[in-house]
């Protein structure tokens, strides 16, 4: 045994193998919870389209399901009916 202390640099390394493959997408198995809404259960749902493809797939998936949330949500703030007649009274500033 030798009690000289290795220099800075002069460490041997393994040979470098092959790197190893990606792993397959697996699913998350998140749980969902119904809404009530059909619309937003059916969005939500395609979630799980997500677990299927590899990760740069993903983005797609998630912006589909955020602008059909957004447009149910959007939904709410209409209102039902005919629009509100014009006020009779003019706007001054």
């Amino acid at each position: 045994m030798s009690d000289t202390v290795p220099q800075a640099g002069s460490e041997q390394r393994a040979p470098a193998g092959p790197e190893p493959e990606p792993a397959a997408p697996a699913p998350l198995e998140v749980g969902l919870t119904p809404t009530g809404d059909a619309e937003v259960d059916a969005r939500l749902e395609r979630l799980a389209d997500a677990d299927h493809l590899a990760t740069d797939g993903h983005v797609e998936v998630y912006e589909d399901v955020h602008r059909g949330l957004r447009d149910a949500l959007t939904a709410l703030d209409a209102r039902p009916g005919p629009p509100a007649p014009p006020s009779p009274y003019q706007s001054r500033s």
